[in-house]
């Protein structure tokens, strides 16, 4: 793919390169080792931005677009786009390539992870190249940890920051995770639903009954279809995570008012309060009336 390729830096670009000998160092302790970022930086109107690794990373590399767009591509795999709202992970030791489009170059934030359970965290990356979607509600969040972190490490690589920055490379981490699990992010064409408005649905409808076809109906999809990418989505079969959703609502219930266990299972939609109360032994373990005399906080 040809792309013009630009060597210096662009302007008000943001870039630290942490050393190797203190991130040595710093990565045996139990609050680093799990995750931590070695290189941090943010390419504003990155126009004729290009970057080859044939060896590949030595960390896991995030790509975060904020505006204008661009592509990247791994070994053996085709040009994957990165738009505005898109983050791309690319592993350890895999060659790649990735340039910002010289129609609309693009603005990135960009990671490198490293860490003892990096894999873990970044494991639904792994399964697919595809960049994934972020939602808007995380957006700024993702760019407020970037700053938050680049501030701290402007004012010296001392452990306590570093341990900082490594919590907060956790927390994106878990944004992107979140964002990678969620099938409809990863979808360009084809019905679009966001499975949160599911959710919503679901919480919106817990002293009622709702069944797997109107949950799919919701949804506009087949019932097979909703079914697969709603357990993608959560680990758990619609009916499945709405009983759920009951049960962790009579909890609150249990904690926040005296109402009794035969009161809450109707209120709930249960019309058989043996069955209420034995789904919640199955699910917290207890029973409604041990789990209501359990002391809390």
């Amino acid at each position: 793919m040809k792309t013009l390729r630009k060597s210096e830096g662009f302007s008000d670009q943001k870039i630290i390169v942490l050393p190797d000998h203190i991130m040595n160092e710093a990565a045996s302790h139990p609050l680093v080792r799990p995750l931590y970022v070695t290189d941090i930086g943010y390419f504003p109107h990155a126009l004729h931005h290009y970057r080859e690794r044939p060896e590949g990373p030595k960390a896991f590399l995030v790509i975060y677009c904020i505006e204008g767009e661009g592509w990247y591509q791994l070994e053996g795999s085709k040009p994957y786009p990165l738009r505005k709202g898109q983050v791309a992970v690319i592993p350890p030791e895999v060659p790649h390539a990735y340039a910002s489009s010289e129609a609309n170059p693009w603005s990135i934030y960009w990671w490198h992870m490293n860490g003892e359970y990096a894999h873990s965290h970044y494991e639904g990356f792994l399964a697919s190249a595809e960049a994934a979607r972020i939602p808007v509600e995380s957006s700024r969040r993702i760019v407020e940890l970037f700053e938050e972190s680049y501030t701290l490490l402007q004012r010296g690589y001392t452990l306590h920051h570093i341990i900082h920055v490594s919590q907060l490379a956790g927390h994106l981490a878990s944004i992107l995770r979140l964002s990678r699990l969620q099938p409809d992010a990863r979808r360009e064409h084809g019905p679009k639903h966001d499975m949160n408005e599911t959710l919503r649905f679901m919480t919106e409808h817990l002293e009622g009954q709702l069944t797997l076809r109107e949950l799919a109906a919701q949804a506009n999809l087949s019932v097979p279809h909703f079914t697969h990418r709603f357990k993608e989505a959560t680990g758990y079969p619609p009916i499945d995570y709405y009983l759920r959703l009951k049960i962790q609502r009579a909890c609150q219930h249990l904690d926040l008012s005296d109402a009794s266990v035969k009161e809450i299972s109707l209120r709930l939609g249960f019309q058989d309060p043996y069955y209420f109360s034995r789904l919640f032994k199955k699910i917290m373990g207890k029973s409604p009336t041990d789990y209501r005399d359990t002391r809390k906080g």
